[in-house]
């Protein structure tokens, strides 16, 4: 079992930064491919960013060159920076871990609002 817990949501201005963590315990973290995903109102969950046991990255397409992942491994927590914030990043963003192998298992975090706002 994996437990999630975000932090680091907030309100911010079009064009700021803000910082996301997700501190895991419970499991072997390491081996774990971590994720962001978002939620938008009225919108279905999509990936934002993940980071694989290897540090391999992947992104969605809209925050590429803004956002970026990373994760430590000794503290068990990944880490989100998003800088240029839009309006359209506007979401509750939730921290996912995956286990490894074809029968894999995902868990997810509580999720934390992020509003980008004038």
């Amino acid at each position: 079992q994996v437990q999630l817990v975000e932090s680091g949501g907030g309100l911010v201005q079009p064009g700021g930064s803000l910082s996301l963590s997700c501190a895991a315990s419970g499991s072997i973290f390491s081996m774990y491919t971590m994720g962001w995903y978002r939620q938008a109102p009225g919108k279905q969950r999509e990936l934002v960013t993940s980071i694989t046991s290897t540090y391999g990255t992947n992104y969605a397409d809209s925050v590429k060159g803004r956002f970026t992942i990373s994760r430590d491994n000794t503290k068990k927590t990944v880490y989100l920076q998003m800088n240029s914030l839009k309006p359209e990043d506007t979401a509750v963003y939730y921290c996912n871990a995956r286990s490894p192998g074809s029968l894999y298992n995902d868990y997810w975090g509580q999720g934390t609002q992020v509003t980008v706002s004038s």
